[in-house]
């Protein structure tokens, strides 16, 4: 059964921030806001919650898994970027972005798109997300909340407490976030292309 934690979303308290990061720590997998829509989150290295977020959301080997980061230098230490495609995130996050980017040798493999070598990354614009990765000291293995055969991820905390019950180890809610998944911009051969249009404004990189 999972463990309800609900927070302040502009002062989130601190214990309870600890609380979340030490069941990460410890294996876990939970759901958590963003600033586009809730995600599925679990440690970097964490095999077991690759595998169980792949099964809650039926993703095969060629999903692109999110590193949620808490900042840029974070998220430069698992991606390589040039001189231009560095200024042009740098201008974009925090923000609802997903960027698509070749990996460094940092990046957990099996992360790693199988053709491509690839990852995604992102720095979200949300108080409790961003005080979550604070906490936890580093990137948050991440994909957004949306189920299988349905065409808008869940939005509300209690819904997703009902409704991953026994398949999530914790839940932790801020009240309304976003309801619409990240834009996502696949910077792997050096120009932009927008993969997903969605909560990020695409126009900067068309």
């Amino acid at each position: 059964m999972a463990k309800y934690f609900d927070v302040h979303p502009e002062n989130p308290q601190q214990r309870t921030l600890s609380q979340v990061a030490d069941i990460i720590r410890g294996g876990g997998l939970v759901a958590y806001p963003t600033d586009s829509c809730f995600a599925l989150g679990a440690q970097l290295g964490n095999r077991d919650g690759l595998d169980r977020i792949r099964s809650i959301r039926r993703l095969d080997d060629r999903h692109h898994f999110t590193l949620m980061c808490q900042d840029f230098a974070q998220l430069a230490h698992f991606v390589r970027l040039d001189n231009a495609v560095f200024r042009a995130i740098k201008a974009s996050t925090p923000g609802s972005y997903t960027f698509i980017l070749p990996a460094t040798k940092e990046a957990p493999r099996r992360l790693l798109h199988p053709k491509k070598k690839t990852v995604g990354v992102r720095i979200p614009d949300h108080v409790v997300a961003r005080a979550l990765l604070a906490e936890l000291g580093e990137p948050l293995l991440s994909s957004t909340l949306l189920l299988p055969d349905q065409e808008k991820p869940l939005t509300q905390g209690w819904e997703i407490k009902e409704e991953l019950d026994h398949v999530v180890d914790a839940v932790l809610d801020s009240g309304d976030c976003g309801v619409e998944p990240t834009t996502v911009i696949d910077f792997s051969q050096g120009e932009p292309e927008i993969v997903r249009r969605g909560a990020g404004d695409p126009s900067r990189f068309e």
